[in-house]
């Protein structure tokens, strides 16, 4: 009996053995698994910590260009104003009829000179020259719009004769 007693002492000694020993192998394997997750996650943490840098500055990019097209657009809009002013205090009508080829000269010079920003702002030079229906024979008295006055305002006659009195 005590033999029996010796041997069902080793056999629960042994099986608690081989319990604990599954048991520290399980253990193991959990930590290598939440190593793996470990890293994972440091690498997901990187990846978002980068993201919000990038978006932070694309944010400020952003902003800044927000403010620049805002300042633009109020210089717009002031120089629209002054252009609506200026329309209004002229009556380009009765100028029109009294001196139309002043008057013509003067546009087609302003447009002339748009077109030529237009050509700058779009990446050409703005060097081309004036089409040939804004071109006149020079006489030697008159400049390009045919005013008689011997400035030229052919590329740069945004202004009538009655804003020179602004």
């Amino acid at each position: 009996m005590i033999g029996s007693i010796k041997i069902a002492i080793v056999l629960v000694v042994l099986a608690t053995g081989g319990v604990g020993y599954a048991y520290i192998n399980k253990l193991q394997n959990d930590l290598e698994t939440a190593r793996a997750n470990v890293a994972k996650m440091e690498v997901a943490v990187q990846t978002a910590e980068a993201s919000i840098a990038t978006l932070q500055e694309d944010a400020a990019r952003m902003a800044e260009a927000n403010f620049k097209l805002q300042t633009d657009l109020q210089k717009a809009e002031a120089y629209g104003d002054d252009l609506r002013s200026k329309l209004n205090r002229h009556n380009l009508t009765a100028l029109a009829l009294k001196e139309p080829g002043q008057l013509e000269g003067k546009m087609n010079g302003a447009t002339a000179k748009l077109w030529r920003e237009l050509e700058q702002d779009t990446g050409g030079s703005g060097n081309a020259p004036l089409p040939s229906w804004l071109q006149r024979p020079d006489s030697g008295t008159k400049d390009s719009d045919g005013d008689g006055r011997t400035e030229d305002n052919s590329a740069d006659s945004s202004s009538t004769e009655a804003d020179k009195t602004d």
